[in-house]
C-alpha cells in the first residue's frame, strides 16, 4: 500500500543530527510558537470530538485535523498576517494556525453570531478575512483556483501578499487543480499549492484511486517545483513553505507542495473507523506513533529549548483558556 511504501520504504524519520540541521536557522521563538499552535489545535480538536459524542451539543458535521497538525502550523508560520489562506472541509486547524480567535471559532460550530463566520458556515465553511482566511469549502478542490485567483490579484495590484492552498490528496482527482497550476505557472503567480495528503480519498486509500500516486510530480508538467515533504515534521514544513513563499513574493514562481501525513479519527466525526474495516490498526499505531507534536516537544527538550515544567504550563494554560 502506498502508505507503507512512503513511511517504511522511504525512512522519512530522520536522526538527532539531521534534525538538529533541519532546525540550525529557526528561531527558537518560531519553534517555541509553533509547538504551542500544534498543541493549540489538539486541544481544540479533542474538545470537540467530546461534544460531537457526548452530550452532542455540536450537530454541524466536523471533519477533525487530529494528526496532521504540522501542516497548517508549519505553513501559516511562515506567512505574515496580510496573506491569505484558502481551507477545505478540514478547516478548524489551517483557522487556528493563522492566527484566530478559539472562542470565535467554537461559537460557529455552535452556529451562534459571534461565530468567525456569524453561525452561517458551521465547520466546513469557517471564514475569517481579517486574518487572512477569507473562505473554506466544502466542495473538494474548490478553493484551489480562488487562491490562484487570489494571488492573481495580488499580482494585479502590485501588493506583497502571497496566496495559500490548502487541499486533500483527494483534490487531485479534479480537473481545476491542474487548471489552477498551469495558470499559476504561466502567469508566474503568488500562491503556494499546499496538499495535506493523509492516505485516504473519503474512506479509500489513495493507492486505490490514483494511478499515479507522486502527486508533487503533477507540478513537472507545468514546470513548476514539486516537493514531497513529511507532512509530521513541523521544522521541515516550516523551511519548505519559507523558501517557497520568499519565491512566491519575489515573483519567481509558484511550488507545489505535498505533505505526507495521516488523521487519527475518521473522514468525519470523531472515531477512528477502525471497526468499519477502512484501516487495520497497526497502520492507525504507526502514525500514532510518528505524532507531529511528539516530535517537536522531543527535539525541544533534548536541546534544552523548553523545560518539562514549561511544557506543562504551556498544557495548562490552554486547556485553562478553552
Amino acid at each position: 500500500m502506498v502508505q507503507e511504501v512512503w513511511a517504511r520504504g522511504e525512512n522519512q524519520t530522520l536522526n538527532k543530527k539531521e534534525q538538529s540541521s533541519l532546525a540550525s536557522d529557526i528561531p527558537t521563538d518560531i519553534l517555541r510558537k509553533m509547538y504551542v499552535t500544534m498543541v493549540k489545535i489538539r486541544k481544540f480538536e479533542e474538545r470537540v470530538a467530546e461534544l460531537v459524542t457526548s452530550p452532542k451539543e455540536i450537530i454541524t458535521p466536523c471533519h477533525l485535523y487530529i494528526g496532521e497538525e504540522a501542516g497548517a502550523t508549519g505553513v501559516c508560520s511562515a506567512l505574515k498576517r496580510d496573506d491569505y489562506v484558502f481551507s477545505t472541509h478540514r478547516s478548524h486547524g489551517h483557522y487556528i494556525a493563522k492566527g484566530g480567535d478559539l472562542k470565535a471559532l467554537m461559537a460557529e460550530l455552535y452556529c451562534k453570531k459571534t461565530g468567525c463566520s456569524k453561525g452561517k458556515g458551521g465547520s466546513m465553511h469557517v471564514a475569517s478575512p481579517d486574518i487572512g482566511l477569507p473562505g473554506s469549502s466544502a466542495i473538494v478542490g474548490g478553493t484551489i483556483p480562488i487562491a490562484a485567483g487570489a494571488a492573481l490579484a495580488f499580482s494585479m495590484q502590485n501588493k506583497d501578499a502571497v496566496s495559500v492552498a490548502f487541499f486533500g490528496d483527494g483534490a487531485a482527482h479534479e480537473g481545476v487543480f491542474y487548471e489552477s497550476l498551469n495558470f499559476a505557472s504561466l502567469k508566474k503567480l503568488p500562491v503556494i499549492f499546499f496538499c495535506e495528503n493523509n492516505l485516504y480519498c473519503t474512506h479509500l486509500s489513495i493507492a486505490d484511486t490514483l494511478a499515479d500516486t507522486n502527486i508533487y510530480k503533477k507540478a513537472e508538467a507545468f514546470g513548476m517545483p514539486g516537493i514531497r515533504i513529511d507532512g509530521n515534521n513541523v521544522m521541515e514544513v516550516y523551511k519548505v513553505a519559507k523558501k517557497a513563499i520568499e519565491d512566491a513574493r519575489n515573483g519567481k514562481r509558484p511550488t507545489l507542495i505535498e505533505s505526507m501525513t495521516y488523521r487519527w479519527r475518521g473522514h468525519v466525526g470523531p472515531y477512528d473507523d477502525l471497526d468499519q474495516g477502512l484501516r487495520s490498526k497497526e497502520e492507525l499505531d504507526f502514525w500514532m506513533n510518528r505524532c507531529p507534536i511528539k516530535m517537536l516537544e522531543k527535539f525541544l527538550l533534548e536541546h534544552g529549548i523548553m523545560s518539562e515544567l514549561e511544557r506543562d504550563r504551556i498544557h495548562k494554560a490552554i486547556f485553562r483558556r478553552n
